[in-house]
């Protein structure tokens, strides 16, 4: 599925998503105006629709409030119990009328937002899944990864972000935290 590249950032906002609230990727599907994920949770039934909006039909090229209609009768159509839009930006109705129909709504400017604890541990389980896919193993300790070298120059992407993500773990800095995460998201996205 071909992507522009400044449309990157919201599927990577959307991969977040799913990584940190444990949904599970079962269908990705092109709509008029961008990217459908249909997405199960592992521990429930609940049936949960991601539309990331890459391409608003809007002269403005703002996501309006018919793209909310028509997300609102697609859940009821196809059963959803819940969704999350994404969106560079929204018109004012458009937010007025997510919040009426339970919708979440993302945005450059607003969320997802995680808890610190949750999106680091979250973010080790999906390095961990890297490092298997790339190297074949999971490092049992740092000396372990071949991805840093002794004079500390990193060769391996994952390792850098990894570290990165530890250093700002440890000072409680959730929001460069989750832009490690979306960092993680694009490497992986782009392998």
């Amino acid at each position: 599925m071909s992507v522009e590249l400044g449309d990157e950032s919201l599927i990577e906002k959307a991969e977040l998503v799913m990584a940190v609230r444990g949904y599970k990727d079962e269908e990705r599907r092109r709509w008029d105006e961008g990217i459908d994920y249909v997405a199960s949770h592992g521990e429930s039934d609940d049936k949960v629709l991601l539309r990331v909006v890459t391409e608003p039909k809007s002269i403005s090229g703002i996501a309006g409030s018919d793209v909310v209609n028509e997300m609102s009768e697609t859940m009821k159509r196809e059963g959803y119990d819940k969704g999350v839009l994404i969106s560079r930006r929204f018109t004012n109705s458009a937010k007025d009328k997510m919040r009426r129909e339970g919708i979440q709504m993302i945005s450059e400017k607003s969320g997802p937002w995680f808890e610190l604890e949750e999106l680091y541990v979250t973010m080790q389980e999906y390095i961990d899944g890297l490092c298997k896919t790339k190297c074949g193993r999971v490092p049992e300790k740092q000396s372990d990864c071949k991805g840093k070298d002794s004079d500390g120059h990193y060769s391996c992407g994952i390792r850098l972000i990894s570290d990165n993500a530890s250093f700002h773990f440890e000072r409680g800095w959730t929001n460069l935290l989750q832009r490690d995460f979306e960092r993680l998201i694009a490497v992986h996205l782009n392998e």
